[in-house]
């Protein structure tokens, strides 16, 4: 079954065809959103740097070198972040593999933009063939695809969600 006759079986609706490239597109615009977000909260890190002999041993062993850092996004990228990534709970629960695989496939490094996981390295974590999990990757799709055109949310796009959250 192509992905044609996939979004088909499942929304019935031969239009959905450009939906489903929206809703890739938008998943995998978002992922470099989420991953460039500063990384705060509870750290183990060292954090009496003012008493000298720690500063010492921290200076004693020269610099590390500077790690490439994407800028944090706009407020807006943000708000459309957060409302691309909701899409993913439209696939139904007892579905949690496919909620993985696409949620692990909007995962775009913001530096490279790169997927951070290869079909086949998701193949492997599941335990099937690369083959197997584009098609479900595909099937996860096309209920995100069904939910939005039950819910006549068609209209909408990455590039559209943020310009509306700049408003």
């Amino acid at each position: 079954m192509n992905r044609l006759e996939n979004i088909q079986s499942v929304t019935g609706n031969v239009t959905a065809v450009r939906t489903h490239d929206l809703v890739i597109s938008d998943l995998e615009a978002a992922g470099p959103s989420i991953l460039a977000l500063p990384m705060r909260g509870f750290s183990t890190a060292c954090r009496t740097g003012g008493l000298d002999y720690v500063r010492e041993t921290i200076e004693a062993y020269g610099w590390d070198a500077a790690s490439i850092r994407p800028p944090t996004p706009a407020p807006a990228a943000i708000t459309a972040m957060d409302e691309v990534l909701t899409w993913i709970s439209l696939i139904p629960q007892d579905r949690y593999v496919l909620r993985r695989i696409v949620g692990a496939r909007a995962l775009v490094n913001p530096v490279s933009d790169r997927h951070l996981f290869t079909w086949r390295k998701l193949g492997q974590a599941l335990g099937a063939h690369h083959q197997a999990v584009l098609r479900w990757h595909g099937e996860g799709i096309a209920l995100i695809v069904a939910a939005l055109l039950a819910e006549n949310k068609f209209d909408w796009g990455f590039q559209t969600l943020q310009k509306s959250a700049t408003r």
